[in-house]
């Protein structure tokens, strides 16, 4: 990191369900002599730019600017399967079922 450069501290999700204390930064004397930020971010503190989002997400997905990746179980069947994966974090992007019919 440059000095005074900015870190959002995203991906607490993957900590929910751990049993340990999950490891952290050896280094922060670093980040303090170089003067770093290091900032928590939560989604729900921007529900308020969601609809601007929504209507530039939009065009983007559909010119390609935005690609989105998901991992696709088939059949209804499928769907403990999908669930204990998407927990496990063995998914890429979106854990999706497609139903058959």
């Amino acid at each position: 990191m440059r000095t005074g450069g900015r870190i959002a501290l995203v991906g607490a999700i993957s900590q929910y369900n751990a049993t340990m204390p999950a490891a952290g930064p050896d280094n922060l004397f670093q980040a303090a002599a170089k003067e770093l930020t290091l900032r928590g971010m939560l989604v729900s503190s921007y529900f308020d730019l969601f609809p601007e989002w929504i209507g530039r997400a939009a065009g983007w997905l559909a010119d390609g600017t935005l690609r989105t990746e998901e991992t696709v179980f088939e059949g209804i069947d499928q769907a403990p399967a999908a669930f204990l994966g998407m927990m496990r974090g063995a998914n890429t992007g979106k854990m999706l079922v497609r139903l058959d019919g």
